[in-house]
Order: C-alpha cells, then structure tokens, then sequence
C-alpha cells in the first residue's frame, strides 16, 4: 500500500470548475520522497492563467453557494468526513510518502484533520445572529450573518491534509467558495482530498486546487483582483507579512498562522515524568515540523540535570529512517535546507557552549534525515532559542525564579504556543494570564484541537481556526435597523 492510488490519472492534474484538467501551459511539477529524493509522482503545474480560471469558478458559483440550505453543506461535509475516515490507511500512506512522517504521525494527522470536517458539519447549521429592543425604544435591530466570499487558502507542506481540512471545513459550512493553493513539496494529500469532497457530493467551483511551483507570482494575481475576499495562510511569519501588505490593496480579510518559538516551562514542583512524557509529545510531534512544537526548554535550576537525562534516554531511544518502515519512529525532514538550518542551529549553539546529551550528528547516507538531539548548558541569547528550529532539537536552559522563566518565555516575536508543568493551580493562573501566546498547554504536549480556536499573538498571526471561533472567520455580520411604529 501505498496511498498512490486514492490518485487516478486525471487526479494529477487541477482541479478547476468541478473538472480535474491538466495546467494550460501542460507543465508539470514533481512530487519527491523526502526520504531518497526519489520522484513520486508528477501533476499539473498551475501557471496565473490557470489560477484566474480557479478564481473565475468560485465566483461563477458564489451566489449559489451562499444560499444553499446549511443543512445540505453540513451533510456534504459529513459525508467527507465518513469517506476520509474510511480511508484513512491509504490517507496516511500517501502522506508519509510525500511529507516523510511516520505512518503512525501520519495517522494521527488523519484522525485530528478529519475532525474538522466533522466539527464544521455541525457548525454549520448554528451560524447565529441576533435580534434586540433599541435601548432607546422606537426600533429592533437585526444581525445577520453572511459568508465572506471567495477565498484563497495557502497550505503548508508539514500537515498536508489538517492545514486543508482546517480552512475548508469552514468555508464550505459558511457558504464561501475558495480556490487552494497547496504546498509545492505536499500537494498530494490536498488533491486526494478535492477528490473526495467531489465524491461527497460538493457542487463543481466550490472549491478549485491549484498546484503551482510559481506561489509567489500566482497568490499576487488572486490578491490582485478585487472579487477575492478573504486569504487564509498557514506558514513563516515572513511570508505572511508579505501576504498581508498584499491584502491592503483590495481590503481583503486574512486570517495568519505564522511562526512559532514555543517555551516549554518545568517548574520545581512538576511530576518530571509527566514532563517529558509532554515534552517528547511537544518536540517530536512531526519529526518537531511543526509551528506548535516545544522549541525552548526553560526548566527550573534544580531539576534540569534529571529532566535532562531522562529526555535524552528517551529521545536517544527514538529509531530514525523511512517514515512508511516498520518500527520507525522519525522520518526524514523535507528537504535538505531543512537540515542544513537545523544542523547549523546545534552547531552555532555547541560553539556559544552548549554540550550535546545525544544526537547532533547528521548520518550518512540518502535522504534528509536528522537524529534526535538534546542539548544542555545552552546560553539564553544563542540563535537556537531565537529561531525556531523545526527539527527534532531540544535545547535545554535553566532559570531560577517563576518571573524569570516569564520573562524568558516571552522574551520573543512570536506567541502561538507554550506548554507549563507545575503542581500549583496559583502559578497555572498566573502563567496563563503573563504568558504572552495565543496558547498555553498546562502539564500537557499536545494542545490542537478541533473544538480549541487555534491561533496566536504578536509574530505569530492573527485569527483563529477550529472551535466556535473558527466559522466566524469567514462571516460577515450585516446590521438591519427595524423600526416599529
């Protein structure tokens, strides 16, 4: 097994107006395994003309879409959700396939986007404004919300299928129609998904997929045109500055996941087992791909030794290789820039003083491989705990007071998300109130949920995906003034 074959012949190609066709200029984009840089696959390479086109079919259908019964688009995702979940083994395969991560990552990152289909079927039938008495008398006034319109979707290649599902789930359950664009490096997972929304029963032009290796010059002709309404990006803080400056110019509505430097704090008083139980949860989720991963450990001066060599046991006990191998329990990361940054952050931070507990050698051989490392002794102002790392690294520093370890943590640009381990619900409350993030997971590694408003503050974004809040990001609230005689 594979999960290739979720994709037939003219799954490869975009899909455009409910009609999977081939890119107008007929080029084509490879697909490599991260694991040998071998060719996977080859699709449709979308060029502007072709993404004018997806733009042209969600527009042509807008109107329609908007006024489709919520019932009826609930049970269009409903039935997506049951098909993907009848198919999550291949979902998996071709998404280790293509992004690297183990099978059981891979399945896991089935189960938790799948979830989003289901959540924004029942959403869907609970979009609420509201009606009241004037204060002054003499009037009622009226809310009623309305779907944004077209949107772009950009998707990042570590979560293939949640990053989609968590965009898509609520734009269909709002009544937006929306054109895709995919990662370059996953676009796979992303295609096998169009097709099942097609299967579900999903009306042609709702949503448009569009591969391209041109995403810098295809997302600026979409945001150049005044009938897209709204650009949702998962990606670097970078990028999404860009994208926003972009959105200025035709007002358009955006919602940004960025950039992550997640602080993992372990007070004197935590259960250590407990912690890097969370701890390996938080730093190796994905091979550490991940915005949301534990990127700084800030632990207490008294117990870091132990912390530290427990994490390292276990983290030396992880089996690297090929993510669909059996018994492997790290895959590669996606590309060799991806291991040159992580392979230079522990260089630069052995050089500041740090000492490597374990790891912090890249093998030899094919692939894009990167062991699990840890490090202690490492010096607060190294780059390692400035940038975020995306790789299976832990870096360990130590502090000696709660407002210290504060201080630390938010010493930074970013603020998606922090984890905390401590007994004390008086210190839980202070830290969630003084951490500066849109997240704070207490004594707990894994903080995404689909019925949780995912998002962050500062560097990290704006906006929120998932939960109550998730719908909201794609309606507009329209006020209607009654007056009673």
């Amino acid at each position: 097994m594979t999960g290739l074959d979720l994709l037939g012949p003219a799954q490869r190609g975009l899909f455009i107006g409910g009609t999977w066709r081939e890119a107008e200029a007929g080029e084509e984009l490879a697909v490599h395994d991260p694991a040998d840089g071998s060719v996977i696959a080859r699709i449709s390479d979308a060029a502007v003309s072709d993404a004018i086109d997806a733009l042209d079919a969600a527009c042509a259908v807008q109107a329609d879409w908007a006024a489709t019964a919520p019932r009826e688009r609930a049970e269009i995702l409903r039935r997506a959700f049951e098909l993907v979940a009848a198919r999550a083994d291949d979902f998996a395969h071709l998404m280790s396939l293509e992004m690297g991560k183990t099978i059981a990552e891979a399945k896991g990152e089935v189960s938790y986007g799948n979830e989003f289909l289901r959540w924004f079927s029942e959403e869907a039938v609970r979009i609420h404004g509201r009606w009241m008495q004037n204060p002054m008398g003499g009037s009622r006034l009226l809310t009623v919300k309305k779907p944004v319109g077209p949107c772009l979707f950009i998707t990042p290649w570590n979560f293939p299928l949640a990053m989609g599902t968590r965009k898509i789930g609520p734009a269909i359950a709002a009544g937006c129609t929306m054109v895709v664009k995919p990662a370059e490096q996953t676009p796979l997972t992303m295609l096998a998904l169009a097709a099942v929304l097609e299967e579900a029963g999903l009306p042609g032009g709702v949503l448009n997929v569009i591969p391209t290796s041109r995403a810098a010059e295809v997302s600026s002709a979409l945001m150049a045109d005044d009938r897209l309404r709204k650009v949702s990006f998962t990606g670097s803080t970078e990028v999404g500055r860009i994208l926003v400056r972009q959105s200025a110019d035709q007002l358009q509505r955006v919602s940004m996941e960025l950039g992550g430097n997640a602080p993992f704090l372990v007070f004197d008083d935590a259960d250590l087992d407990a912690a890097v139980e969370g701890a390996m949860v938080a730093k190796m989720r994905n091979m550490g791909e991940a915005c949301t991963a534990a990127n700084r450990f800030l632990v207490h001066e008294s117990v870091a030794r132990e912390f530290a060599d427990k994490l390292a046991e276990r983290m030396g006990a992880l089996r690297v290789g090929r993510g669909q191998d059996a018994g492997v329990d790290v895959g590669p990361l996606i590309d060799e820039d991806a291991v040159e940054s992580v392979s230079q952050l522990v260089t630069d931070a052995v050089h500041d003083g740090a000492r490597v507990l374990v790891g912090g050698t890249r093998p030899d051989g094919p692939g894009h491989f990167y062991p699990p490392t840890v490090l202690v002794d490492v010096h607060p102002e190294s780059e390692i705990n400035s940038h975020e790392i995306f790789g299976p690294v832990a870096p360990i520093t130590t502090f000696a007071t709660e407002q210290e370890a504060v201080t630390r943590a938010n010493a930074t640009e970013y603020g998606l998300a922090s984890y905390v381990y401590t007994r004390s619900l008086d210190r839980t409350i202070r830290l969630a109130e003084s951490l500066a993030y849109g997240m704070v997971g207490v004594n707990t590694g894994l903080i995404s949920n689909p019925a949780a408003p995912f998002g962050g503050v500062k560097a990290s974004g704006f906006g929120r995906e998932g939960g109550f809040e998730g719908i909201e990001e794609y309606l507009d609230v329209t006020y209607v003034a009654l007056p009673v005689g």
